[in-house]
């Protein structure tokens, strides 16, 4: 029975999730790999920092050199985040002929294309079951469970930090920032929460999952987002009046039968029926719902981050290399190759959505028909209306319009036209309403 040698780079809150598995479980793991998994070397920024983990003598080290010339090693977990230096490591990994696993989602999201074409010209592959969504089983629910299928729909809470902030809001009534410093407390959120706040983890997350369900070549940043720092709580408020939630959803679909061909993308907080699945997902928890031709809907739900599910994700891909799966599943899927792209992004402005739409208004006659007046201009119809009484002295309100289906393109036309309205008083704040639209898709 041959051993596979394991070296970890970057001991982090990850990189110690890790080690403590291989650690703790090898004999669980060896059944699983069929061989044992032997951790020879964990390589650190810091040799004098105190660890929470204590590992054998001569395993700690801040040589990665001594990693990448030591041949005895098959695979390295590359744990560093960022992008730099992480993508000059994982170079030098592939290079010195050995497997990579990965947990990076950022490095894979700007440059999965030269580091798997790098790979499969040196004969190496690499994993990242851990890029997205942590512990939830999404990379190989897609590229292997699913393989029978055209994904059609794609809805993921892909960030848990948003997540955790957003019910901590609706439900606790906290405020935006008092809510952003609990998750900081409680280490879902870093520091400087920005790209979790503002959109652009789940883009990320997005870009891959696009690439990997529908062979789209689409760069995140391309990806139109919208993140949960400017929500307000009377939006969740009336959100839930209405029946709905708002979750931040990263969306990539086909269009529908009948549209111009191509894939929607887009990362915002959305309005979502409440007693749905993914309106149910609370705290730092991730979901994604996903829609195959053949299986129909099928729903993927756990933690998106912390210590051990995202170490769950990282000792799964080694075990799956040590095995020989890994490698087989990474030459057969051909990722972020040069082949041509199955499908483009369509532009943002043809996406067709239900949409919600608050208004702050002077408290007067025909304010209404002005408003429906400036969506109708982009023939987009009312379903429903809120305007509660003013209670603050200030002579006005909130109108709160439900739509029926309209595009993008119309939406933001029609939004510029409403806050050119006299009566509207501060910018008009929209969102998206989740349509459950699976059982008339047709591909």
């Amino acid at each position: 029975m041959t051993t596979k040698t394991i070296a970890i780079i970057g001991f982090g809150t990850v990189g110690t999730g890790v080690a403590k598995l291989l650690h703790e479980e090898s004999a669980r793991l060896e059944d699983r790999a069929g061989c044992p998994l032997q951790l020879k070397h964990v390589v650190v920024h810091d040799l004098a920092k105190e660890r929470p983990l204590s590992l054998p003598a001569g395993v700690v080290t801040d040589n990665l050199q001594a990693v990448l010339d030591d041949t005895e090693v098959d695979i390295v977990a590359q744990l560093v985040g960022g992008i730099e230096p992480a993508r000059t490591i994982m170079t030098q990994i592939l290079q010195s002929g050995k497997d990579v696993v990965t947990a990076n989602k950022a490095l894979l999201a700007e440059h999965g294309a030269e580091l798997f074409n790098l790979a499969r010209s040196l004969g190496r592959s690499i994993a990242f079951e851990a890029s997205v969504a942590g512990g939830v089983p999404i990379i190989a629910g897609i590229g292997r469970n699913l393989a029978a299928n055209q994904v059609t729909s794609l809805r993921g809470i892909l960030n848990g930090t948003s997540n955790f902030i957003v019910s901590q809001m609706e439900e606790g009534g906290a405020a935006y920032d008092d809510a952003v410093k609990d998750a900081q407390v409680r280490g879902y959120a870093e520091a400087d929460p920005t790209m979790d706040v503002d959109g652009t983890d789940a883009a990320q997350k997005l870009a891959i999952l696009a690439h990997l369900a529908f062979g789209a070549d689409v760069r995140w940043q391309s990806i139109p987002k919208i993140g949960i720092d400017q929500l307000q709580s009377a939006d969740l408020q009336y959100a839930t009046e209405l029946g709905y939630r708002i979750k931040l959803l990263a969306i990539a679909e086909l269009a529908d039968k009948g549209e111009a061909p191509g894939l929607d993308l887009h990362v915002s907080p959305t309005l979502v029926r409440i007693g749905t699945p993914l309106a149910e997902v609370r705290g730092a928890n991730n979901a994604i719902s996903v829609v195959g031709d053949a299986v129909g809907q099928v729903f993927f739900h756990g933690l998106g981050a912390g210590q051990m599910p995202t170490a769950s994700a990282v000792v799964a891909d080694l075990v799956d290399l040590a095995v020989g799966r890994g490698q087989l599943t990474f030459n057969a899927l051909q990722l972020w190759s040069d082949r041509p792209a199955k499908v483009a992004a369509r532009h943002a402005d043809l996406a067709r959505d239900r949409f919600y739409v608050r208004l702050r208004i002077d408290d007067r006659p025909g304010v209404l028909a002005e408003a429906s007046g400036a969506l109708g201009q982009h023939d987009i119809s009312i379903a429903s209306v809120i305007q509660h009484e003013p209670e603050d002295g200030t002579g006005q309100a909130d109108l709160v319009i439900m739509t029926h289906q309209a595009t993008e393109g119309a939406m933001m036309k029609a939004t510029s036209d409403l806050e050119a309205l006299t009566a509207v008083r501060q910018p008009v704040i929209r969102m998206r309403v989740l349509e459950r639209r699976e059982e008339s898709r047709s591909h």
